[in-house]
């Protein structure tokens, strides 16, 4: 990975572009940084420390004297970045101890007091571009952000950006900014008309992925007016796809062609599930990634559910466990020959316990 980044930037480099690239929550901040203020000779900027947020990189656009200012504001997780930009903008109103001051009459009370929530640093960020951006006269202006919009569209793939703080920033929080390019959320999406954007990830990360459309998005910033967005389709990467049914279907029926080249997920109808089951499907679908036996119901008959006012598991026969496990596992209840062979098993197996603890010195 680590080598395919690198071929990645020099290729890009070499065209004479500009690189502007941030540390997002998955990252290291501090190593994707660790050498950026070299690379920024050769025009690769790479952000990932919180202390240049209001320090944009400047890019001259089609004449000297028309320049954009891009502000790169790499994940800001709020425990580290509170010190850093709320007690710079001056808006610190968190619920700390190290704040508690029973002589201080101005000090919140318990119930105004508040944890810090990712969108407070965003919007301290905010905050501090704007401050700058007013002092450099009228240039566009970019900012390109690791964040998660409000109403924005997730997919299995995104790991959650914040623990136990609220992480919904909305979107008037970039209010002045001319293009916000957004990373996080996988899917292409676009607010406020389009000025705020996700290009989304360019390949697929799981099977939420399987219907995105995945592109990238080229913006002309001109000397004034809303940009020009353009988005381009990709097709990169292996298609995914979903197919369902019972085995010898999916093994035979035609209509299924097409999933022979993809990466797939198979969702097995099967009364009972087949042996070698995913041996068999990579015969014909040798991408398949994951299956899921889901027989032919989906939950548990009424009868099986667990009664909460009734015995513990630990008071219940074992059989009883078993047979209740295998309908919530199966979707229906057991028939009287698979009965037999669990009451069998579990019979021997206690018998088998009870030898070896009677063996025991």
């Amino acid at each position: 990975a680590v080598t395919l980044w690198e071929q990645a930037i020099a290729a890009l480099s070499e065209t004479g572009a500009q690189i502007i690239a941030i540390a997002g929550n998955h990252d290291s901040a501090r190593r994707v940084s660790v050498h950026s203020r070299i690379l920024e000779a050769s025009g690769v900027s790479i952000r990932g420390s919180l202390d240049r947020i209001a320090d944009p990189i400047m890019v001259k656009g089609a004449t000297d004297s028309n320049p954009v200012a891009v502000y790169a504001v790499p994940y800001l997780d709020p425990i580290m970045a509170r010190s850093v930009l709320m007690d710079t903008a001056g808006t610190d109103n968190a619920d700390d101890p190290a704040d508690d001051d029973e002589s201080d009459d101005d000090a919140p009370t318990p119930s105004t007091r508040r944890r810090v929530t990712h969108a407070d640093v965003t919007k301290a960020a905010l905050d501090l571009i704007r401050s700058d951006l007013a002092t450099r006269g009228t240039p566009r202006s970019v900012v390109v952000a690791h964040t998660f919009v409000s109403g924005g569209t997730t997919s299995d793939s995104e790991r959650s950006i914040t623990l136990g703080n609220v992480e919904n920033v909305p979107v008037d929080t970039f209010d002045g900014v001319d293009y916000v390019a957004l990373g996080h959320l996988h899917g292409p999406q676009g607010f406020d008309g389009g000025r705020v954007a996700y290009s989304g990830s360019p390949l697929p990360y799981s099977f939420s992925e399987e219907h995105h459309s995945k592109s990238v998005r080229i913006v002309d910033l001109g000397p004034d007016g809303p940009p020009e967005v353009e988005v381009i389709p990709l097709e990169v990467g292996m298609r995914l796809a979903t197919i369902e049914g019972e085995i010898h279907n999916l093994l035979n029926d035609p209509s299924f062609d097409s999933a022979e080249s993809a990466y797939v997920r198979v969702r097995l109808t099967d009364r009972d599930l087949p042996q070698q089951a995913m041996n068999q499907l990579r015969v014909r679908f040798p991408k398949a990634l994951e299956m899921r036996h889901i027989g032919p119901g989906s939950s548990a008959p009424a009868d099986q559910q667990v009664d909460p006012s009734g015995p513990s598991r630990r008071d219940r026969p074992p059989i009883e466990l078993a047979v209740e496990f295998f309908a919530e596992q199966e979707g229906r209840q057991v028939d009287s020959d698979e009965h037999e062979l669990l009451d069998e098993a579990l019979s021997h197996a206690l018998s088998k316990q009870s030898e070896m603890q009677g063996s025991t010195p």
